[in-house]
């Protein structure tokens, strides 16, 4: 892989750091990294995935409505905001790894560098109160 700017660099020392789930991609939206408050939620550690594309991380823990319909890459969160390069917000379901339906809810920001250089995005995300 080639070395990252600071600021993903950076941005991935702080997710590391965080007990709140992260999730890191690169611009062109694969992912870097995820932490261990992530691993907990998606049901498989960052070490048995490591890095994928936008395709892949998108689709691998099958997010849903809450009637159980799938919903595409391009409604997710962090993939809106790769897109417009804007923050992006909603509640979701996910069935993890370890087969739970999971419901979390999201946020997703952009990651710019100076000046004015679209490096990628973090998503933030937590269990939902919803069962």
């Amino acid at each position: 892989m080639p070395q990252q700017p600071i600021e993903l660099i950076l941005a991935r020392q702080f997710a590391d750091s965080m007990n709140m789930a992260a999730f890191l991609v690169d611009s062109t939206g694969n992912l870097l990294f995820y932490n261990e408050a992530a691993e907990d939620i998606l049901g498989i550690r960052f070490a048995e995935t490591g890095s994928m594309p936008v395709e892949s991380w998108s689709s691998i823990f099958t997010p849903s409505d809450e009637n159980g319909n799938p919903i595409p890459p391009e409604d997710l969160p962090l993939v809106q905001t790769l897109q417009t390069q804007q923050p992006a917000h909603k509640s979701i379901y996910i069935d993890n790894k370890k087969n739970k339906r999971v419901p979390i809810t999201i946020t997703a920001i952009p990651i710019e560098g100076r000046p004015n250089r679209y490096l990628g995005a973090m998503a933030l995300f937590w269990k939902s109160k919803k069962s």
